[in-house]
């Protein structure tokens, strides 16, 4: 495994920690990982395109605001790799989700893909599509 790989690798453990405090409605986490330097863009579950950074922080921080703490969530990576500059994982996001105005918790699976960029000596998210995992029907 290379360098970069490895340094990936580490980071996506990182990844996995900002993701648990986004479900849970702290956006802080994020806010450490993604772009600083456009460009961004998000393609929401719920649809859309944002980009541009700040719009995609912005956008980031309102959805974080829909979670309520007790959530959690999962990263199943299916694919990952990494460049000097570039690195990307796809896969699903499984979670339990206590959202704002909801008794229980909702369960959430999404398919990922994720698109960071070297900006210093950081991983920053530069790219993040997600759209709810569906079955195909036979």
């Amino acid at each position: 495994m290379s360098k970069q790989q490895q340094d990936f690798k580490t980071f996506m453990k990182e990844r996995q920690q900002v993701a648990a405090a986004y479900v849970s409605g702290d956006s802080g986490p994020l806010g450490r990982v993604v772009a600083q330097e456009s460009p961004a863009t998000f393609m929401s579950p719920g649809g859309g395109v944002v980009k541009g950074t700040k719009e995609v922080w912005s956008r980031y921080q309102q959805d974080a605001g829909r979670f309520e703490p007790g959530s959690t969530t999962e990263l199943e990576v299916l694919d990952m790799a990494a460049g000097d500059t570039v690195a990307y994982w796809t896969g699903i996001q499984k979670a339990q989700a206590r959202m704002k105005g909801e008794p229980e918790p909702v369960a959430n699976k999404l398919r990922v893909t994720e698109v960071f960029r070297r900006e210093g000596d950081s991983w920053k998210l530069v790219h993040r599509h997600a759209d709810p995992l569906t079955e195909p029907k036979h």
